[in-house]
């Protein structure tokens, strides 16, 4: 079975991470967010996978091509005009076959077994007190009959949360196309919502599917906010000589700490080094030196310098920052 997964966006509400890294990249208890995604469709057996990529897509294929076996093609999305838009460029990796569709900034704690055994096309959703900001799903005798993409006045609180499994995807691409030759956007883009509501209104059955582990990685706060579920789930790395390990932690092989305190919800990535310091819920990226600090609720971007003090930061890669 395929797995499509979009990953073309700019991710700017995690700069200035994301100037230099795309945001699926960013380490995440160990791991890029969309090295999380891949093990998880491995894991319930898919053999292969399209990628949408776009911004920075050679390091996105440069790390998929260099720990992942399984078939994988790479789109590129040259203009980003949408997930609609992005899954139609995929259509000649798309057979008829059932597909599964996962947004690559999403990480999520469900069974995807038991979902693609679905009789019918199924979305994942979720209860949210504010729809607004999601496309959502109004639910009439078991099956879909109305999606909307980010409603003004919401008449439903069940959330698309970017977890798609098609039975038809042959019939997705018709209607993508048909959209996309009259031009039918919503909030200027090509909606996958879009698609999926002409589906419907062609006699597709599509049911929903309840998902509780829904952990954005959109933003600085929530990407800390899924370090710490996914630390939940990484067992915490052995004895370190001169260093309190506060579980869950997660911490490289091939990281140097000395002399600190590291934990809870800590990620300390390859290649980083830690002395005479206290990190606690923050993620300290790949190659960046921590000296002398107190750090929480930060992210540290690869090859940045922190030298002495206690503070919440958010630093990009290779930036110097020093207290006296």
């Amino acid at each position: 079975m395929r797995a499509i997964i979009p990953v073309a966006g700019v991710g700017s509400r995690l700069r200035p991470h994301t100037y230099t890294v795309p945001k699926v990249l960013l380490n995440v208890a160990g791991k890029p967010i969309i090295g999380h995604i891949m093990d998880k469709i491995i894991a319930e057996g898919f053999d292969a996978a399209t990628i949408v990529v776009g911004y920075l897509g050679d390091l996105i294929k440069d790390y998929i091509l260099a720990n992942y076996s399984i078939k994988v093609d790479f789109v590129e999305q040259e203009e980003r005009l949408g997930l609609g838009h992005a899954i139609y460029l995929s259509r000649h990796t798309i057979s008829k076959d059932p597909v599964l569709i996962i947004l690559g900034d999403t990480v999520f704690d469900v069974d995807l077994g038991k979902m693609i055994q679905s009789e019918h096309s199924t979305l994942g959703v979720k209860e949210v007190a504010d729809p607004r900001r999601f496309g959502v799903a109004e639910v009439k005798d078991g099956f879909i009959h109305q999606l909307i993409e980010k409603p003004e006045t919401p008449t439903s609180n069940l959330a698309i949360v970017g977890l798609y499994f098609i039975k038809h995807p042959d019939v997705l691409i018709e209607c993508l196309k048909e959209n996309i030759k009259r031009d039918i956007r919503t909030k200027n883009e090509y909606q996958l919502t879009d698609g999926l509501q002409a589906m419907i209104e062609r006699g597709e059955k599509i049911t929903t599917f309840t998902i509780d582990g829904w952990y954005d990685c959109g933003k600085p706060e929530t990407l800390l906010e899924t370090n710490h579920h996914l630390l939940h789930q990484t067992a915490t790395n052995g004895v370190h000589e001169s260093v309190v390990v506060i579980p869950p932690v997660f911490i490289s092989p091939s990281a140097v700490v000395k002399n600190s305190v590291i934990g809870p919800y800590a990620t300390i990535a390859e290649g980083a080094k830690v002395s005479d310091s206290i990190i606690r819920n923050s993620i300290v990226s790949e190659q960046a030196q921590v000296d002398n600090a107190l750090l929480e609720d930060s992210i540290i971007g690869s090859n940045a310098f922190i030298k002495g003090g206690f503070k919440r930061i958010n630093i990009g890669d290779s930036s110097e920052l020093e207290y006296d």
